[in-house]
């Protein structure tokens, strides 16, 4: 059984010099688990980056196949925690079993998925253009590209994922896949978790030789501006709320040297209903959209928590429909009390606005969360209410009705950007509302149909991210392959001995990779 100490992992060892100590709770209970740790200190987190920095040197040198047995054996070790480990996050998160063992599998999968781009090789982007030594006016000298990790990166862990967004989730992987060592910031709601994977990631690394210091955790509140402010840190991951996104990205843009920071932070998640969907199958529609809401109470970052329709005899016994639902669901217990917190408050908030009305759900009480149906009044959000652009962490939703396609597009064109945006349809909306796609296109990262948006694929195609406040660089995603990218640039040599170039540049291709030659994709050695 894993023994946790509750120090903090700092270039291969352990350190707990501080005096302030952080106690590890029962998320359903409340009362304290046998789990204390030490919060780290100023000087503790400058070792932490240190160690990193220090790793960088080595680790960004490997050849990709060694990063990529590195993450395979991070993979096996997630894989073989037991039965001991998963009760610990039940106990943390107030999440079930068979959720923990899903995320399990899904964390070690995101680090499997890695080791496979390390092997493709496509993530050094790598382009030559030959030497073009007689073209006139002027000759064209050699030049050859392709991509090195940026450095040291520092990972805050979320509270709604304790494995696949957090100690060794999308962020983590993605970095170790591009050459960076991690500095990651554990999650105060799961810190007993952080420590069972923190250990897994340090055994992987001991066991492919990896440089002491490839993987570093600190735990503590206040940690997270001194970490995110050291010069060695290069760039930031965060999955959380939009002020905490936001006080990073001020931080770390105000660094005499400003760093990227990848925050996903806020999205409700619209989901538009389509008349022809709702006539044939409004019911249906009900329970599934219902059922979205309610996964995970409410606490996935792709909750739908707005859902349009135009005004329709079908729409409002849907609105019915999905009522009944909401009331004949039980109450669900809250990753942590600060959660359930924000949650009422929220609920306050949207209660107490002119425009919006209360449909369906018990009155909140207790130390759980019943989940709430509110419809509000379409010109709140045509003139700019920003309650209603705001996410309610929890298992509520708001429906909103529209007077015809052009009040839809109007309300849908005064969203804020979104991970998601879900269309519920027949063929022949479609074809009726064809205009709306490319409105959700510009304000979302990821389009659906008839589909519902809880719920995201680990794959090469996948994008989890979208326009602000979704997340802080539109351009990235935080799911999938592609999320490597948010810790690469670009290197150019211009007219280098092939001895000196790197294996990905080389003449010879002796890496077998695709390369963009003389603008033309190719495997072949020059």
């Amino acid at each position: 059984m894993t023994q946790i100490t509750g120090q903090n992992f700092i270039g291969g060892q352990r350190s707990g010099a501080g005096s302030v100590h952080l106690q590890s709770l029962d998320a359903t209970t409340g009362e304290a688990l046998p789990y204390q740790f030490v919060q780290a200190t100023d000087a503790e987190v400058n070792a932490a980056a240190m160690a990193a920095s220090t790793a960088f040197t080595t680790f960004r040198r490997l050849p990709a196949a060694r990063r990529a047995a590195f993450l395979d054996a991070i993979a096996e070790e997630i894989d073989a925690l037991g039965d001991d480990f998963v009760a610990t996050v039940c106990r943390e998160t107030a999440l079930p079993a068979g959720r923990i063992q899903g995320e399990r599998g899904r964390t070690s999968g995101q680090m499997r998925l890695f080791a496979n781009v390390l092997r493709r090789g496509d993530f050094y982007g790598a382009r030559i253009d030959q030497a073009l030594p007689d073209r006139q006016p002027l000759p064209r000298a050699d030049l050859r590209q392709y991509r090195i990790g940026v450095g040291p990166v520092a990972v805050f862990g979320a509270s709604n994922f304790p494995l696949a967004f957090s100690t060794a989730g999308g962020d983590t992987a993605a970095a170790l896949a591009a050459g960076c060592p991690v500095v990651f910031k554990a999650h105060s709601g799961h810190m007993a978790t952080a420590e069972w994977v923190a250990q897994a990631i340090v055994r992987a690394a001991e066991r492919t030789e990896m440089p002491a210091g490839v993987f570093n955790m600190i735990f503590g509140a206040g940690v997270g501006a001194t970490l995110v402010k050291h010069p060695a840190i290069q760039a930031v991951g965060f999955t959380g709320s939009l002020s905490g996104g936001r006080a990073l990205c001020d931080m770390a843009a105000a660094r005499p040297q400003p760093i990227p920071v990848f925050a996903e932070m806020s999205s409700i998640n619209p989901v538009v209903l389509l008349p022809e969907a709702l006539k044939q199958r409004g019911e249906q529609i009900a329970k599934e959209l219902g059922g979205s809401v309610m996964l995970g109470a409410g606490q996935f970052c792709t909750s739908p928590g707005l859902v349009l329709g135009i005004t329709s005899p079908a729409f409002s016994a849907w609105v019915e429909s999905l009522g009944q639902f909401f009331s004949a669901q039980p109450a669900h217990t809250l990753l942590n009390a600060g959660g359930l917190k924000s949650y009422v408050k929220g609920l306050e908030h949207l209660a107490s606005v002119k425009g919006i009305r209360h449909l369906a759900g018990s009155q909140q009480q207790g130390n759980q969360a019943h989940p709430q149906l509110f419809q509000a009044d379409v010109s709140l959000l045509l003139e700019g209410a920003e309650v209603l652009q705001e996410e309610v962490f929890g298992p509520t939703t708001i429906v909103i009705e529209v007077a015809d396609k052009a009040q839809l597009l109007q309300a849908l064109h005064s969203l804020h950007g979104q991970l998601t945006a879900t269309l519920i349809s027949e063929p022949s909306d479609l074809q009726a509302f064809a205009e709306v796609v490319p409105v959700l296109e510009h304000k979302a990262g990821r389009l659906l149909i008839n589909g519902y948006p809880t719920g995201v694929e680990v794959c090469d195609a996948m994008v989890h991210g979208g326009p602000y406040p979704a997340t802080s660089d539109a351009r990235g995603t935080s799911v999938g392959s592609l999320a490597i990218d948010r810790f690469l640039r670009p290197v150019c040599f211009q007219n280098y001995p092939d001895s000196l170039l790197p294996d990905a540049l080389k003449n010879a291709n002796p890496l077998g990779i695709q390369r963009l030659i003389n603008g033309q994709p190719s495997c072949e050695a020059l």
